[in-house]
């Protein structure tokens, strides 16, 4: 279809104030559609977010700090290497549902083995371990989402 066309169907939807307009000729179709920012935008703008996020963040710290100390704890205490997130995204354990998982506690791994995918943005990540050694640990569930640098395996 022609710009020029396209751009007089513009200016006819902004100047007879109908919503949308749909133009077909042989295979190709156009839809315009014109929607008022103006309404959109105090509706988002209502949900309310700043309260939202000052309720949980006092509840959320809390829980944080307890959890990171004794991960902290844990990890001098032993001689254990953490493979972490090199992204966010969702963890999954092995490479479809049905299918067995990449690695199972107590078993030995090489450096480049595949321990995990990540998915994030529709992009399956495999995730390979760093370092030789027995997995002692697996430290998400299936499924889960992960952050980045989040610790995922515990390897010795």
């Amino acid at each position: 279809m022609d710009l020029r066309k396209i751009k007089t169907l513009i200016e006819l939807v902004e100047q007879s104030g109908i919503s949308e307009l749909e133009v077909r000729e042989g295979e190709e179709s156009v839809r315009i559609s014109r929607q008022q920012a103006q309404l959109a935008q105090p509706i988002q703008y209502v949900t309310a977010p700043p309260a939202a996020q000052a309720a949980p963040a006092p509840a959320a710290a809390a829980p944080a700090s307890a959890p990171a100390a004794p991960a902290a704890a844990a990890e001098p205490a032993t001689n254990r290497h953490l493979v972490r997130a090199p992204m966010v995204g969702t963890f999954y354990r092995s490479p479809s549902p049905g299918a067995k998982s990449f690695v199972e506690v107590g078993q030995t791994v090489k450096a480049g083995q595949v321990l995990c995918i990540i998915e994030a943005m529709k992009m399956l990540n495999q995730i390979e371990s760093d370092k030789a050694g027995v997995v002692v640990e697996i430290l998400v569930d299936n499924e889960k989402p992960v952050e980045f640098d989040q610790p995922l395996f515990a390897i010795e």
